[in-house]
């Protein structure tokens, strides 16, 4: 009976495994298939009751379809969805299309993943900051620490608020924190 229990616990193991094997579902609504090794974490969790999370929110969005697909390249979608609070700068497809030709479809290519990762840090910041607390931040004449470790200036010009000379167009709170929606894409002042 012993030796039975073991094929058997042995064919239950091998059948789990082939079952998981080959590729993940993707969640995020464009229809391909991830790598086994893709690390979604709580971005894999399908749930339609809770409120959306910062990835939610940007897959939900038409104006961040780049950015959407740039986190996906960079296999960054857990971050986005983990439990926060998180502030998120997320350019519009204009401030993508307005770089240089040919820069992001470079960024996409599987060689560049932590450049692009690094881009796309440089746009998050830990906490939870919309536009009235960058403009508390601005008028104590605080800096913002990103998840790179740069800090970002916060400033005021009336009721505009810009973090490194870029003007936030309007705030979007998610069950996780904020994303600030801006027009240009974050690049170390040089």
């Amino acid at each position: 009976m012993n030796k039975c229990l073991k094929i058997i616990l042995a064919v239950g193991t091998a059948a789990i495994f082939i079952s998981c094997g080959g590729t993940t579902e993707d969640t995020s609504g464009s229809g391909a298939a991830l790598p086994d090794n893709t690390p979604l974490g709580q971005a894999g969790v399908i749930d339609n009751e809770s409120a959306n999370d910062i990835l939610k929110v940007a897959i939900g969005s038409k104006d961040h379809s780049t950015l959407v697909a740039a986190v996906q390249a960079a296999h960054i979608e857990h971050i986005l969805s983990n439990a926060g609070p998180l502030t998120v700068f997320a350019p519009v497809n204009s401030a993508f299309e307005a770089l240089p030709p040919g820069t992001v479809e470079s960024l996409l290519e599987p060689d560049n993943i932590g450049l692009l990762t690094t881009i796309l840090t440089r746009h998050a910041a830990p906490g939870s900051f919309d536009i009235e607390k960058l403009k508390k931040e601005a008028r104590k004449g605080r800096k913002l620490y990103m998840a790179t470790g740069d800090y970002l200036d916060v400033t005021t010009e009336g009721d505009d608020v810009f973090v490194h000379g870029i003007k936030v167009l309007a705030s979007v709170q998610t069950s996780n924190g904020v994303i600030n929606v801006i027009d240009q894409v974050i690049l170390p002042k040089n």
